[in-house]
């Protein structure tokens, strides 16, 4: 149920995220938006974790995995405003 509910946090969370960090470098889709904000709600969770922030087998919350979703945007911005120029 852990992956589950990680994956519906996440899809909201890509939402989010999106309308908070809108940008020319970011995916325009909705389809890749929301994956992103799954993938970070993964890394919220994994990362959350790791500190000690969640026990094994607990989630991130929304605020985390919205602030993952945010990390993810932009990292694929960064990538994505790269390939842009070296085209």
């Amino acid at each position: 149920m852990g992956i589950i509910w990680t994956t519906i946090i996440g899809f909201v969370a890509g939402v989010i995220a999106k309308f908070i960090m809108p940008g020319d470098n970011e995916p325009s889709g909705f389809i890749l938006t929301t994956i992103l904000g799954i993938v970070g709600a993964f890394v919220a969770t994994y990362l959350g974790q790791a500190l000690g922030w969640y026990r094994p087998g607990e989630g991130a919350g929304l605020v985390g995995a919205v602030i993952g979703a945010i990390i993810v945007l932009f990292v694929y911005g960064l990538e994505a405003g790269r390939s842009r120029r070296a085209i």
